[in-house]
């Protein structure tokens, strides 16, 4: 950590420095920290929004996972149903697919438009159709969403993203801490009346 300089030009320079720095960070990218901190919100809350933001769990029949149908058969309900009721345009791309054996479902979550499909894993009966606007709002929170509009390898965008908006933030930490810290110290060295070891 820097040290705040004995002399008290160069220390009021030094907090200057600073000052304009943390300014300057906080006018450019206002936007993008107010759109982490909104997404970070909703997302810190998506398991408990009744469903809005993330699909809650069904309840499936059985915990058994031998009792369950194959997976390749449990995959052509989910695309069928895709297409039957929701889009017959939608890719059957999948982005995951996500087994509960505690709950006795069986998730498949579909690349084009965050759409999930909720099955049961013993009767393959569809439990539940619905988008996933968490996963949109976690594309928004890290920039992963600019990598799925143009379609990038290598998550180009999410990197580049993420390195200024966490390098910024840490920048804000340490300025802001010195923007604090500094007059207070300055304050405590005016009050002993002593700069370089001698009086003022």
């Amino acid at each position: 950590m820097p040290e705040i300089p004995t002399s008290r030009k160069k220390a009021a320079r030094f907090l200057r420095f600073f000052r304009s720095i943390h300014r300057q960070i906080a006018i450019i990218l206002f936007v993008f920290f107010f759109i982490v901190c909104v997404s970070g919100l909703l997302l810190g809350w998506k398991k408990n929004s009744l469903g809005l933001i993330l699909p809650a769990d069904a309840k499936g029949t059985s915990q058994d996972l031998s009792t369950w149908l194959p997976w390749d058969s449990l995959q052509s309900i989910a695309f069928r149903t895709l297409h039957d009721s929701v889009s017959p345009t939608l890719s059957t791309a999948l982005e995951r697919i996500d087994a509960r054996p505690g709950k006795g479902i069986i998730k498949f979550v579909f690349d084009d438009d965050y759409w999930e499909i909720q099955l049961d894993g013993r009767t393959g009966a569809v439990m539940q159709i619905d988008q996933r606007r968490s996963d949109i709002i976690e594309n928004i929170h890290d920039g992963t969403i600019l990598d799925v509009l143009f379609n990038t390898d290598n998550d180009q965008f999410k990197l580049s993203y993420t390195t200024i908006m966490g390098g910024s933030l840490l920048m804000l930490t340490v300025t802001g801490f010195w923007l604090w810290y500094g007059p207070k110290k300055l304050r405590r060295r005016k009050k002993t009346g002593f700069l370089h070891g001698k009086p003022e």
